[in-house]
């Protein structure tokens, strides 16, 4: 994978529906999360997606609300990503956002499909996630 001009890992599309470039989607967030940030918590929903994709412990880490945060996070190596798919996002007050979504991959073989409604709140206008409950 050439990271800076194959498809980004999240399906963004642009106006034209053509996948927008890793480097125009969620790579200028993860390569460059501290002048980058996401502007949006549907945006730092689909970098998070990506980084786990790219197995990016640092910046899922980075991008957790320290409230809810894990003193240390562990991706599975085995894991193979297929896709994701958002569903909805919408404010749900000022600097508080939610996104559903369902991510699918495989493990051991077996396909996992992970639907998900996620919380996110934006501080210091930085958003970040908060938790989410899994349908």
């Amino acid at each position: 994978m050439t990271l800076t001009t194959d498809a980004c890992p999240c399906g963004r599309t642009g106006r034209r529906g053509a996948l927008q470039a890793y480097a125009d989607c969620c790579g200028r967030y993860l390569d460059h999360w501290d002048s980058t940030p996401a502007p949006d918590a549907e945006s730092l929903m689909r970098s998070r997606y990506t980084a786990f994709v790219l197995r990016r412990a640092d910046y899922l880490q980075a991008t957790w609300h320290p409230g809810t945060r894990p003193a240390q996070l562990e991706l599975d190596a085995g894991a193979r990503w297929l896709g994701l798919e958002v569903r909805q996002h919408r404010s749900t007050g000022p600097g508080q956002a939610e996104v559903e979504f369902v991510a699918r991959y495989r493990l051991a073989g077996r396909a996992v499909r992970l639907h998900e409604r996620s919380r996110f709140v934006c501080e210091a206008g930085r958003w970040l996630y908060v938790d989410g409950d899994i349908r």
